[in-house]
């Protein structure tokens, strides 16, 4: 990939659920929102010292959002509490390098609920929708054509940025189990 260019998406894909060709939401998606990566930081003043700092401590909690238009019974179904699994919602985005004209495929891959579906307020004329929130996500994963953007699971506290694991050498200390160090 050129390192002096600008790649601009162009189209967007959302498979909610499993990629079962009848789950692709291509013809009804409007909007996408991928998580935000966002570090924590906790305040620190010291005792003798004049100024204060601040540490990094952790990342945010990670949610994302669409909006798809018209009704989606099968999605509305995932809702709830009543739901007793996560599942796994997949975008892909055509990017075009403006430099050498190719497209390069972006995914993202997230684990979660779907904690909530906002109907739009219908209006004669304008095409209803609705906008979703996927909450409690507890694995996300980011490719940017072949390569591995990041990488992050709950569950085995694998967090790989880059290809390199950030947490390896705290999870062989932890012996954290089902994690290879």
């Amino acid at each position: 990939m050129s390192t002096n260019t600008v790649y601009v998406m162009e189209a967007a894909n959302l498979f909610c659920g499993d990629h079962d060709p009848e789950n692709s939401k291509h013809l009804t998606l409007d909007e996408i929102t991928l998580p935000n990566l966002q570090a924590m930081y906790q305040d620190h003043h010291p005792g003798g010292s004049f100024v204060a700092m601040e540490f990094e401590v952790g990342i945010q909690k990670l949610t994302s959002s669409f909006k798809l238009k018209g009704w989606d019974p099968e999605l509305l179904k995932q809702f709830g509490l009543g739901t007793p699994l996560k599942r796994v919602y997949t975008v892909y985005g055509a990017v075009r390098d403006k430099r050498s004209g190719n497209a390069v495929q972006a995914k993202a891959i997230m684990e979660a609920r779907l904690g909530q579906a906002n109907a739009d307020a219908f209006q004669r004329g304008n095409l209803m929708g609705f906008g979703y929130s996927l909450n409690e996500i507890s694995h996300y994963e980011l490719h940017f054509g072949s390569e591995e953007i990041l990488f992050w699971d709950f569950f085995t506290n694998v967090l790989r940025v880059g290809g390199e694991d950030q947490n390896a050498q705290i999870n062989n200390i932890l012996h954290i189990p089902g994690v290879s160090s």
